[in-house]
């Protein structure tokens, strides 16, 4: 999953970002208004954080114009302005969420996995297909009842072929729910982590589309 974070304040950006890391995300960082139109004009992201005392560009502008162009990507308000008008300004302005700074970046982490959640449909915390079945809260992973060691970057390849099941990942999709900007990334090294999940899983379970990307079997 790749998340962008709009926020000026460097010691709270970096743990955001750090925790999202930690977490799995890849996170594009921002640090003022204007960045953060141009990168929503440019990359998909699959939810975005965004504070609203920002430099060049409020908050509240951003998200306006953003859904007003079409924009559909969750919003999370994160920010400082704890009064009810702003809550209020924020949620009509587009916003599926409102938190106040400071916030317990565990809380943080359930709000990102419940709108990633409802973004698909999807009301249960686990994400089951067939016998596997990944929850992203714990990042756990069971295959016919086993639990899985999975790497980080194997638990985020799986997760976006599970969410939502059986659909085909464009292999650029993929790669950009890996990496965030300024990583390196090799032309192989998506195949490498699927050659690793097809180990730990049947290796018939992950299908290659050739010349598009990847999906899971539709298996009875």
């Amino acid at each position: 999953m790749r998340l962008l974070l709009v926020e000026d304040d460097t010691m709270i950006g970096e743990s955001i970002e750090e925790e999202l890391r930690e977490q799995g995300y890849a996170v594009d960082w921002v640090r003022d208004g204007t960045a953060a139109e141009l990168a929503l004009q440019t990359h998909d992201y699959d939810l975005v954080l965004l504070d609203l005392g920002l430099p060049r560009k409020q908050g509240l502008e951003v998200l306006t114009g953003y859904r007003r162009r079409g924009g559909e990507t969750p919003v999370v308000i994160i920010t400082a302005r704890d009064a009810v008008d702003d809550r209020v300004k924020g949620l009509d302005a587009g916003s599926d969420d409102y938190l106040v700074k400071p916030f317990d970046l565990e809380e943080l982490n359930a709000r990102v996995r419940a709108l990633l959640r409802r973004r698909v449909g999807r009301a249960n915390p686990e994400i089951r297909y067939h016998e596997l079945v990944l929850n992203p809260a714990t990042h756990e992973v069971h295959y016919r009842g086993q639990l899985l060691n999975l790497s980080s970057r194997e638990f985020a390849v799986l997760h976006a072929l599970m969410d939502p099941p059986g659909e085909v990942v464009p292999r650029k999709r993929l790669e950009e729910k890996l990496y965030s900007w300024g990583e390196e990334v090799e032309s192989n090294t998506l195949d490498v982590f699927i050659h690793h999940l097809r180990k730990k899983l049947d290796a018939d379970l992950i299908r290659t589309v050739r010349g598009v990307g990847f999906k899971l079997a539709n298996k009875p």
